[in-house]
């Protein structure tokens, strides 16, 4: 009796150890929705480009940034002089001195004729004349330090000034140069920054406004990693240009970049069910990548054909594109 529940445990011992215990960190493959994506160069713009022109005519006489310079609102940027402006001064400070002495040349004619008008010597209409006299004079002064304050204001209107604070793009002319009323000095980028993209029209229903899209930075530095930061499409244009449409990407950050730099953007563009497992379950070795299945006989290795990589709640993942199958079971270490 003995021996034969001895018999009967070592048969049931050998049974458990052909087939392998099931382990907690096993992962069951399934197929699951999988994201199609687009890599895109995506330019960086400025919402608003503003030039900042010349309000008079005349000669550059300096200027004070260059392309790359950043620039407040009202910063002068550059200085326009009139030489004719000076002489225009000069004349109106002559004029408006002739007219102060003939102002009191009539000053001393009224008082003259008030009081010839007291002793009887002279009727109320010489008053009257002398009187007009002193206004009218009095009037041209003022309309001459008008004059005088317009040619002041045209002076000052020489310094070229920012219309809004940026960052400044060109400067399309050089000291010494003649300029127009109207004619730009400096072309600034008012911001805010964003991405302007070019796709396909096959992907033009596929664009919505509101999407999330991942967007490459530069280089970071020796490691030459490149990080990712998530941008948001904010507009999609209607209308369809030589086959394809374009929309834009706000993105935090872009303050410091280029205008007309290209970053690289990748866009959803549809989904498909595909399989994916967590990438620390993949081996390469020579070359070649492989994963463990857990199996009726035991552990056995297979070789795959990796995908994209992306991260699933903080895990990172791999896409096998061939070597398994729904409902395979990969040991996880």
């Amino acid at each position: 009796m003995i021996r034969s529940l001895a018999f009967a445990g070592l048969c049931a011992t050998l049974l458990l150890g052909a087939v392998p215990a099931v382990r907690a960190s096993d992962y069951a493959v399934t197929l699951r929705a999988m994201t199609d994506t687009k890599a895109v160069y995506g330019t960086v713009e400025s919402r608003a480009v503003v030039p900042a022109r010349a309000r008079i005519g005349g000669t550059i006489h300096g200027i004070s940034v260059v392309e790359g310079s950043a620039v407040d609102k009202d910063t002068a940027i550059a200085l326009v002089v009139d030489d004719k402006l000076a002489l225009q001064m000069a004349a109106a400070d002559a004029n408006t001195a002739a007219l102060r002495n003939q102002l009191a040349n009539a000053g001393l004619e009224l008082d003259r004729a008030q009081q010839l008008r007291a002793s009887g010597i002279v009727p109320q209409s010489r008053v009257d004349q002398a009187k007009m006299q002193f206004d009218v004079i009095g009037n041209q002064i003022a309309a001459a330090e008008a004059a005088k304050s317009v040619i002041d204001q045209q002076a000052k209107e020489g310094a070229v000034l920012a219309p809004a604070a940026g960052r400044v793009l060109t400067v399309p002319v050089t000291p010494g140069s003649v300029i127009l009323p109207g004619e730009t000095i400096a072309r600034i980028a008012t911001g805010p920054y964003y991405l302007r993209l070019s796709l396909p029209e096959r992907h033009a229903g596929r664009l919505v406004e509101g999407m999330s899209v991942d967007v490459a930075g530069r280089p970071s530095s020796a490691a030459g990693s490149v990080p990712i930061r998530s941008g948001r499409i904010v507009r999609v244009y209607p209308e369809i240009s030589e086959g394809r449409v374009s929309a834009d990407v706000e993105v935090d950050g872009l303050g410091d970049y280029f205008v007309n730099e290209r970053l690289l953007v990748t866009i959803p563009v549809g989904e498909r069910r595909g399989i994916a497992i967590p990438a620390a379950a993949v081996e390469s070795r020579h070359g070649m990548d492989y994963v463990t299945l857990a199996t009726a006989e035991g552990p056995i290795e297979v070789a795959v054909v990796l995908g994209a990589d992306f991260t699933d709640a903080n895990i990172p993942m791999v896409e096998i594109l061939s070597g398994l199958r729904d409902g395979d079971r990969v040991q996880w270490p």
